[in-house]
């Protein structure tokens, strides 16, 4: 059967994986899915990974530029959904699609993956900011990870058209058995190695653990932002209980959550939103360590789901691995919870119902 209503994805998609090109990814495949839309997409991820996100350079720019070329597309559209960034350029490099979808009457869908656009919005000044609300009150409907992060899209959108999705974790992650040991602390870090996502202060709590000779093992996965790739495997190198072990997907990562029961995400990353490696993490069964921060509130609760942490303090990381050192039971009876937990609210299926059932909301345009 032929399906009546076209929607074009813009926005990063696998590679490189983050958190919002594979949401984008997951987007696609409910889409194909689903009985009435048909998806097509115009993939804006850069072909390299550094920590610059939200500055302008002419390597950026030049590549956003040429993606204009491809806003053809927008015309076999019906509904334009959008990942952009969360300042003012991640925004702005979004304009040509913005405007020419808004100018031929398609839906706009935004999906913020973030909780850093209201503070840019704040910020700014003169015509930057003018700019930025004329691009932003052009969309129809928006997207939330979670209930504290509205107040991104409220400036710009009527509250009734903000929806909360919360993010997923994929089946293969969870499905079937899961052997896990709970004998000692085996932990995992998965992220991109950046420094707001505390990679560093994660590494010098396992420098802090070597120390004081508690043993442990740590493993450490994701890409390496490239500003600082020698600094942080030179560190890595000195620990003797901690590996790097690249960039892992599919049952590879599987099978390091499976192996890990203590997953560590110390961020402070502004443009943090709801990490699917935490929700990872929840799915196979391991105690979360992570941060205060952004939409991480919403999903982890101190002392329940594993602990909340001072942003940017390897005494508290190493506070906390002592803790469960000394009560390996504890890593067990929250692990399992954890399970429970993840399977209520976050499963992929969930996912894909909740993001056609918003795509095929009614919205202001007619």
């Amino acid at each position: 059967m032929k399906k009546n209503k076209t929607i074009l994805i813009i926005g990063p998609f696998p590679k490189p994986i983050s958190g919002v090109s594979l949401a984008n990814k997951i987007v696609k495949e409910a889409i194909d899915k689903s009985k009435d839309l048909q998806p097509i997409v115009i993939n804006t991820s850069l072909p390299f990974f550094e920590e610059t996100i939200g500055k302008f350079t002419i390597k950026k720019f030049l590549f956003y530029l040429s993606l204009n070329l491809k806003s053809f597309k927008i015309f076999k559209a019906k509904k334009v959904y959008i990942t952009p960034g969360q300042t003012f350029f991640g925004v702005a490099k979004y304009s040509v699609f913005i405007l020419l979808s808004f100018i031929f009457r398609k839906e706009l869908i935004i999906h913020v993956h973030g909780n850093y656009l209201g503070a840019e919005y704040k910020l700014l000044k003169g015509f930057k900011k003018k700019y930025f609300y004329f691009l932003l009150t052009k969309f129809h409907k928006g997207i939330v990870l979670s209930s504290s992060l509205k107040n991104n899209l409220t400036p710009f959108l009527k509250n009734e058209y903000i929806y909360i999705l919360n993010n997923f974790a994929e089946d293969y992650l969870y499905k079937g058995n899961i052997n896990k040991d709970f004998t000692n602390l085996k932990i995992t870090y998965l992220s991109n190695l950046m420094e707001e996502k505390g990679i560093l202060f994660f590494l010098e709590a396992l420098q802090l653990l070597e120390k004081q000779k508690i043993n442990y093992s740590a493993k450490i996965a994701g890409n390496i932002d490239v500003f600082l790739k020698d600094k942080i495997l030179k560190k890595i190198n000195k620990l003797e209980n901690t590996a790097y072990v690249g960039i892992v997907n599919g049952f590879e990562k599987r099978k390091l959550l499976e192996w890990s029961n203590i997953f560590v995400l110390p961020t402070f990353y502004k443009m943090e939103g709801q990490p699917i490696s935490i929700l990872e993490a929840l799915a196979t069964e391991n105690v979360i360590i992570t941060t205060n921060h952004s939409g991480i509130p919403d999903i982890i609760k101190d002392n329940i789901n594993g602990f909340i942490v001072k942003p940017k303090s390897a005494d508290d990381l190493l506070e906390k691995f002592i803790f469960l050192k000394n009560n390996t039971n504890e890593i067990e009876i929250i692990s399992k919870k954890n399970k429970e937990y993840f399977l209520e609210n976050f499963t992929l299926s969930k996912f894909e119902s909740e993001v056609i059932k918003i795509l095929n909301a009614s919205s202001t345009i007619k």
